[in-house]
């Protein structure tokens, strides 16, 4: 059985090109949830007729897999598209392959754990993935550092009988992965529709005056929140050329200290030192600042 690695954390359905290329021509593409990844995206949808609730076979980057249409299709630019097609509808044959590949994940799993502990190796599995033709098993993994895994995938190769993918992923990946609720009572955004992993910094929190309580502003993971990243841009564009919260000023003949940007009203209030609370439009504020 071949052996291999691949160190990439990304594990998700290809992502869209950011280069600035030419729009691409609307296609009729279908959301789809693949249940082995445990995750959503827009598919090819061709010529085939689908109904929300329908089970389709469909081309990932990884292979074929079992997905569960969501909505009906419909028509929109999709630059992913091409190579995320949906083959057909499933069989019940497939439907029930699929499901004994989840028993077989689960066994495998259990297996794998086991090994790892009796041999002492220093990594920690997260999940074990089956594609729907067996063609190949994905083991991920964490670990602080690389891993020498050459035996433990000639044993698991033995065992299953498969081709064995191990793949080191990082702490956002593992979240990814195993899924969950996040602090707004909603699925992980990485674990349903987010695509890629943006840098995240405090103060992203800062300038949308978030209250930098730790348990507040981080995810499942334990890293900062991905959505504070999702409306930094409209608050940097809003407050461009702006003092900062907290910042004395003079507006004409009276001078004060803003207390806070409301971005939604898009309203500015200040505590005046006459001891008064004002409250301007902020395009008003920057025409009266000195």
């Amino acid at each position: 059985m071949e052996e291999t690695f691949d160190g990439d954390n990304h594990v998700d359905l290809p992502t869209e090109p950011s280069d600035g290329s030419p729009e691409t021509p609307e296609v009729r593409t279908v959301l789809v949830t693949i249940r082995s990844q445990n995750r959503s995206a827009h598919f090819h949808a061709g010529e085939h007729t689908l109904h929300q609730g329908d089970e389709v076979v469909v081309q990932t980057e990884k292979g074929k897999a079992i997905g569960v249409v969501m909505e009906p299709p419909v028509t929109l630019a999709c630059r992913a598209c091409p190579d995320r097609v949906v083959l057909r509808k499933a069989t019940p044959e497939e439907t029930e392959k699929d499901r004994e590949n989840r028993e077989l994940e689960g066994r495998a799993f259990d297996f794998c754990v086991k090994t790892i502990k009796e041999w002492d190796i220093p990594m920690r599995l997260v999940r074990v993935e089956f594609l729907l033709d067996r063609s190949k098993a994905i083991f991920y993994f964490t670990a602080e550092k690389r891993v020498d895994f050459r035996e433990l995938v000639r044993m698991l190769a033995k065992e299953f009988g498969t081709r064995i993918e191990m793949r080191q992923i990082g702490i956002r990946d593992e979240a990814r992965l195993l899924g969950g609720l996040g602090p707004c009572g909603m699925a992980f955004c990485c674990s349903t529709f987010l695509k890629d992993f943006e840098a995240i910094s405090v103060k992203m929190a800062k300038e949308q005056n978030v209250i930098l309580n730790p348990t507040k502003i981080s995810g499942g993971c334990g890293r900062l929140l991905c959505c504070l990243s999702y409306e930094y841009g409209q608050y940097r564009e809003l407050l461009e050329g702006l003092p900062k919260a907290g910042k004395k000023v003079t507006l004409g003949d009276q001078s004060g200290k803003i207390r806070f940007f409301d971005m939604f009203t898009r309203k500015v209030t200040l505590d005046m030192s006459d001891g008064t609370t004002l409250q301007l439009d902020i395009e008003e504020f920057k025409g009266k600042l000195k």
